[in-house]
């Protein structure tokens, strides 16, 4: 099952994506998110899968049609994240290959019509546009819903949202610093994600 921290790449090539992905080996944090926007996008998902498919989790963002969902789990995605909701032939796709559906919602309506839709994860996004007591108010009427915060996640406020509410973030540039990445700096990627995962391991 997906952990609970997800790191959004989008742009960057694969040597790049290659390092983040050294990087999270020996870390609590083991989900990857290649975004379908970024050149080369399926070539980088089938090699870091292949490379990497073992010790992380590796999936497809920015998925916003049936031909995406297709390429991208043919690709290797274990999961699937979207900016906006899937439609019912998506998510029983996702649901036949045994792939977790992460398609968007914003609204208590939205976030109930994916969940009987059937998805898995819920992403609220963009959630730093909401208060992060938005996850628990909407889960006080409609009982307790897997969401993901997606905007504006970082390592000075991801303890506050996983006790908001929310059951999974996923973040772009709240753990590495993109020049780090650019640049393929270890040292760098190492330190940015020692004081992320401090903030989680002391949410725990």
């Amino acid at each position: 099952m997906i952990g609970k921290v997800t790191v959004i790449l989008r742009g960057y090539n694969y040597k790049q994506v290659k390092t983040v992905a050294q990087t999270l080996i020996n870390s609590s944090i083991r989900n990857i998110e290649i975004t379908m926007n970024t050149e080369n996008s399926l070539e980088i998902i089938r090699e870091i899968n292949k490379e990497f498919g073992e010790e992380l989790f590796i999936g497809a963002g920015t998925v916003i049609s049936y031909k995406d969902l297709v390429d991208s789990i043919q690709a290797g995605a274990k999961f699937v994240l979207s900016p906006i909701s899937f439609n019912k032939e998506m998510i029983d796709y996702c649901k036949q290959q045994k792939v977790i559906s992460i398609p968007a919602a914003f609204t208590p309506t939205e976030i109930y019509n994916q969940i009987e839709l059937g998805a898995d994860i819920i992403k609220v996004f963009p959630a730093n546009e909401l208060s992060h007591n938005y996850a628990r108010k909407v889960c006080e009427p409609l009982g307790s819903l897997p969401l993901m915060a997606v905007g504006g996640v970082n390592a000075s406020n991801v303890k506050e949202i996983l006790s908001s509410g929310y059951e999974y973030v996923g973040t772009a540039g709240g753990i590495f610093k993109k020049e780090d990445i650019k640049s393929k700096n270890i040292d760098g990627l190492k330190k940015s994600l020692k004081l992320f995962e401090a903030q989680i391991i002391s949410e725990d």
